[in-house]
């Protein structure tokens, strides 16, 4: 299926044709709590799992994610899974501006501290107050 909200789509047509109950799960990742929300949104029980939270036997270290796939399917039948709460649209936004913040601030921090190392080694000291003021 492709990630889009038609493939998705076309996921759910095909599963509803199985008069089945389907459930589902799967890591949560960078991508967000989209697809949970649109599987729910369409009847179908979806879980999201916190990657550190998924059962691993020492030693299994091939990721590919057909074993991932497989996996978690087996582990959701077993009841091995710990769902994580997904938060709602405006939580979510949320989220996404206090890290956007804190990664700019962080930018910020780094640009400032690379800068003055380089004067440092230039020489070029400030010693009349405090750095990154005006008059500095």
């Amino acid at each position: 299926m492709g990630g889009d909200a038609r493939g998705v789509r076309r996921l759910v047509r095909g599963l509803r044709k199985l008069q089945a109950s389907v459930e589902c799960a799967y890591e949560a990742g960078p991508c967000g709590y989209a697809l949970q929300r649109q599987l729910a949104g369409a009847g179908i029980g979806c879980v999201v799992v916190a990657p550190s939270l998924i059962p691993v036997k020492p030693g299994e270290r091939i990721k590919t994610d057909r074993r991932d796939a497989r996996k978690l399917a087996e582990q959701l039948r077993a009841g091995m899974l710990t769902a994580v709460c997904a938060p709602s649209e405006a939580q979510e936004a949320v989220r996404d501006l206090c890290r956007c913040r804190e990664a700019a601030r962080e930018d910020l921090m780094r640009a400032r501290h690379r800068l003055s190392k380089m004067l440092l080694r230039r020489g070029l000291v400030y010693r009349a107050g405090k750095n990154w003021t005006q008059k500095h």
